[in-house]
């Protein structure tokens, strides 16, 4: 594919803060962005030329959206995929197999598993005799999750015996099974992969999170990071070629005394890789645009030794007066209407 030149569409699905920041990406290299999300506030199109608001199973609709555009590609990872094998496939980027593979947490698994990569302890969970089988084999505490669906923690729940699980909530939802890993910290591994095959990797975070949500991640990580990072990049560089991926994609581990295992894989720009705005030469955002429109990639190096992005969860994103107090610090809120609970509503990241 030839560079897309200044002036051309990029069509987002999905309408979050993750598409947000991408258009604002594309905005600074010249390029309109036309949103498709089915709600009826999108803070993506907030920062956008065009707004589609239809159902992802509206295939007129949809047909009209990727008619405008020249090349689509995705802010989350849980568009359904059967509406997009209606579109031009050349336009789709990441391919629509990649979130195949990462909307199903048993499909993830036994993918990486079958590239050499080594996940928790897993099973399938479809009855109570499932569960009580993988107990078993690979013990407890463990985790429940759904097979589909679910984020920043919810649908899953922590288990120390086959008594703590509802019997109806099995039979409610495809569910995996994943045995408890003991671990240092947690790191991710970002990726951008462009249409020529080329990788670059960001320097990977140490991140910390709160109620299952992404509370913190910090450059530079700890040491074991360091010395299981040739591994887990090898791992994520397999995962994208496997995939045909173009576009910024990332993998996350946890750092054991074993060595890295895979926790789980986002194909898209990611929460973690946030602090990239300031703190990288190139940005993710700014680089999964130069990937999916053809260009030249760009310098994914750091550009200071210490750095911190915290996430604003709920009301303490209000206090900006607070959060700018810091001179060093770099606000960027999400122009959400509502502050709540366990909701992202915008991070702050400092530098040097």
């Amino acid at each position: 594919m030839a560079a897309l030149p200044a002036g051309a569409t990029i069509g987002i699905l999905g309408g979050g803060q993750l598409g947000r920041m991408i258009a604002i990406g594309a905005a600074q290299l010249g390029y309109r962005c036309h949103v498709f999300a089915p709600d009826d506030h999108s803070v993506a199109a907030d920062v956008s030329a065009a707004h589609t608001r239809a159902d992802w199973h509206d295939g007129p609709a949809l047909s009209a959206f990727a008619a405008d555009c020249d090349v689509i590609t995705y802010e989350f990872e849980n568009v359904p995929v059967a509406p997009l094998q209606l579109l031009d496939q050349a336009k789709l980027a990441p391919g629509p197999r990649a979130l195949e593979v990462a909307q199903d947490r048993l499909s993830e698994k036994t993918f990486v598993t079958r590239l050499g990569g080594r996940p928790a302890p897993f099973a399938d969970v479809a009855s109570m005799a499932d569960l009580e089988a993988a107990i078993a084999r690979h013990g407890t505490p463990a985790i429940v999750k759904t097979r589909r669906d679910g984020y920043d923690g919810k649908g899953q729940w922590r288990i120390n015996s086959a008594a703590d699980m509802d019997a109806a909530e099995i039979g409610k939802t495809a569910l995996v099974y994943e045995g408890f890993v003991t671990f240092e910290c947690e790191f991710s591994v970002i990726l951008v992969r462009g249409r020529d095959g080329e990788v670059r990797f960001w320097d990977s975070t140490h991140n910390t999170h709160e109620n299952g949500i992404l509370a913190h991640s910090v450059l530079p990580a700890p040491a074991i990071v360091g010395e299981q990072l040739a591994e887990a990049r090898a791992l994520a560089r397999k995962v994208a070629e496997e995939l045909s991926y173009v576009g910024v994609m990332t993998c996350e581990f946890f750092a054991t005394s074993e060595g890295p295992v895979f926790n789980e894989m986002a194909p898209r720009v990611h929460n973690s890789g946030h602090w990239s705005i300031e703190g990288a030469v190139t940005s993710q955002f700014e680089n999964h645009v130069r990937a999916i429109c053809g260009l030249p990639l760009g310098d994914t190096s750091a550009v200071a030794g210490r750095i911190v992005m915290d996430n604003l969860i709920g009301e303490v994103a209000l206090d900006v007066v607070g959060h700018l107090s810091d001179p060093r610090a770099h606000l960027h809120l999400y122009g959400k209407a509502e502050a709540r609970p366990g909701r992202k509503m915008g991070h702050v990241t400092r530098v040097g």
